[in-house]
């Protein structure tokens, strides 16, 4: 695990929690996003509606419903992550459910629309059931394949950050939630442009902590990811901040499965890795464009 890469902790499962899904809405839905269903990514939405909890054989669906009868975007917190631990229907192995549980949240829902910020949309990209079980799909500052990490390493090596190394150093020695965090906070400008930092480690800040999925990841999921499955011909917008550093966005460009007339590439000027953070007008737009393509 080396410092430099690992230090990208915001983009990897266990920085924050993991949130999907809800019912598709006409107009403009919380998060910055139109229509959009909810999010699985690595920070927390400002104002989820809903959440979708871990059980036993299912996913419980809390989420308000507008005056239409239709639901607002809702958040899923995978299990074992996040703050989504220690409860008593938690599995005592959750991360052998990963991340294949995103089906049933899925299925929890009508007209599905999933959108997934770094991880959160390889995730997704990771569980080819869910192509036959979206209306939509979203994918902010995410890729097709691990390609991301070898160039993030050397961005790093070449930009080097005070108190990075120090961080990484005590988490190696002392892996935990506690250490994470730190490590996290040290790396923060790494993700956002210096107009956005202040706001941006403000986020980071206020985010659960999860060494546990992190080692699950490192260990499973990130040096060997490809997507398993390409939307082609599901209505998706794939998003990101124009100046990312985290995952190089030019990775989208040779993979085939990812254009065409249904799927909307955007880049979000002067913003980082979370680009609702510097612009979230820009993202707003975005996921207009996105609504257009879902609406009959």
């Amino acid at each position: 695990m080396p410092g430099a890469q690992r230090s990208a902790a915001p983009i990897v499962p266990g920085a924050g929690e993991r949130r999907t899904v809800g019912r598709r809405e006409r107009g403009h839905g919380g998060n910055g996003a139109a229509g959009a269903a909810g999010a699985v990514d690595g920070v927390r939405s400002p104002a989820p509606s809903g959440h979708l909890r871990w059980r036993p054989r299912k996913l419980a669906l809390r989420a308000r419903r507008t005056r239409t009868g239709l639901r607002v975007p809702a958040r899923v917190d995978l299990p074992g992550d996040g703050s989504n631990r220690d409860r008593p229907a938690i599995p005592a192995d959750p991360y052998a459910h990963w991340p294949g549980v995103l089906t049933e949240a899925a299925k929890a829902l009508d007209d599905v629309v999933m959108v997934g910020h770094s991880t959160g949309g390889m995730f997704l990209l990771s569980v080819p059931e869910l192509a036959a079980q979206l209306t939509g799909l979203a994918l902010i500052s995410s890729a097709p394949h691990a390609g991301w990490r070898p160039a993030f390493a050397r961005y790093a090596q070449d930009h080097p950050l005070p108190g990075v190394d120090t961080a990484a150093e005590r988490h190696a020695r002392q892996p935990d939630d506690r250490t994470l965090r730190a490590l996290t906070l040290a790396a923060a400008p790494w993700n956002f442009s210096p107009s956005a930092a202040a706001d941006g480690r403000a986020l980071l800040a206020g985010l659960p902590y999860c060494h546990d999925a992190v080692a699950w990841a490192d260990a499973h999921f990130d040096d060997s990811y490809r997507a398993r499955w390409t939307p082609r011909t599901l209505p998706t917008l794939i998003v990101s901040g124009g100046q990312d550093h985290i995952v190089d966005q030019r990775l989208w460009q040779d993979e085939p499965g990812f254009h065409g007339p249904r799927i909307l590439h955007r880049r979000i000027a002067e913003a980082g890795h979370f680009p609702w953070i510097e612009n979230p007008e820009a993202v707003r737009a975005a996921f207009a464009d996105l609504t257009g393509l879902l609406d009959p």
